[in-house]
């Protein structure tokens, strides 16, 4: 009897830890295409940043055009998951840009571009008045935005002069070993 009781309990724990994950299902901020196309650039450096800085303005324009409809459980719901998925958005990019600067690549064009839109997307993020739906996923994106910008010039600044000093290395995706 006891054995039976131990086998019912451990097949109904199994059976909620099996239903617990599909009742929160993890967001995906891109769809299959866009993730296709990141896949694809994956050995291209500037190529990758350039559809990371075209995906998260898209979400960027996104939040701009929530902004200004009627206020809604709906459209703060909507708010809440577009500026989470904006905040996951820059810090996958963030993370590109380690990967990228820790091998040398020379992403510079990237930067540039990446540079010129971030202070577009924090406008927006910060033109967005808080509400107490989306307000803690507001002061995330706001914060992984400044934190990406900053990044990003730093990394600009670095590698002008990292190439400046290594002209051959211009334009390489990745740092390749020197010969003996």
């Amino acid at each position: 009897m006891r054995w039976s009781r131990g086998v019912l309990v451990l097949a109904l724990v199994s059976a909620c830890a099996a239903v617990a994950p599909a009742q929160k299902e993890k967001r995906e901020p891109l769809n299959e295409a866009q993730i296709e196309q990141i896949r694809e650039a994956g050995i291209y450096p500037d190529d990758r940043i350039n559809l990371y800085t075209k995906f998260v303005g898209e979400h960027a324009d996104t939040i701009k055009g929530l902004s200004s409809r009627g206020k809604s459980s709906a459209r703060v719901q909507r708010l809440d998951g577009e500026l989470q998925d904006l905040t996951e958005l820059m810090d996958e990019l963030g993370s590109n840009l380690d990967v990228y600067s820790d091998r040398k690549a020379d992403i510079r064009k990237a930067l540039k571009n990446l540079n010129e839109a971030a202070p577009r997307w924090l406008g927006i993020l910060r033109a967005l008045a808080g509400e107490p739906g989306f307000d803690v996923a507001r002061k995330e994106a706001i914060e992984s935005g400044e934190d990406l910008a900053d990044q990003a010039k730093r990394l600009l600044a670095e590698q002008t002069d990292y190439f400046l000093q290594h002209k051959d290395e211009q334009g390489q995706d990745r740092a390749e070993p020197k010969g003996p």
